[in-house]
């Protein structure tokens, strides 16, 4: 497993390892997007439960799917995921972050749709 702490910051995953623990038939940890519902719109990775920070700042409880789950945690650059972590951590979650987000995603050439399940983009 590729998990590693930076100062100041809860443990990290790269792309690869994420794709690894959210995919498959049995992924052993649920992908959760931290960014707001325009940029989830726009694209996503598929399998993806949405639940932004915004919310989860002003106290929201995880979506279902997430709940009592491991937690690997996207958002566009890596930035608002690693608040994310911290924030889910405190709630006692197991989360980790995924080194770079979305844009290091779809770098990779992993897929993104759309809300409808198109082909989607990151902005």
């Amino acid at each position: 497993m590729f998990l590693f702490r930076r100062r100041g910051r809860g443990p990290r995953v790269s792309i690869g390892e994420a794709r690894t623990r959210t995919g498959g038939e049995r992924p052993e940890a649920v992908l959760l997007d931290v960014r707001e519902e325009t940029e989830w719109r726009t694209g996503h990775a598929p399998g993806a439960v949405h639940a932004p920070l915004t919310a989860l700042d002003g106290g929201a409880a995880l979506p279902a799917p997430a709940r009592g789950r491991p937690l690997v945690v996207i958002c566009r650059s890596g930035h608002r995921s690693q608040r994310a972590v911290r924030l889910l951590a405190e709630r006692g979650a197991d989360a980790v972050d995924v080194e770079g987000g979305m844009i290091a995603w779809a770098a990779a050439g992993l897929p993104v749709v759309d809300e409808r399940g198109y082909g989607g983009s990151i902005a």
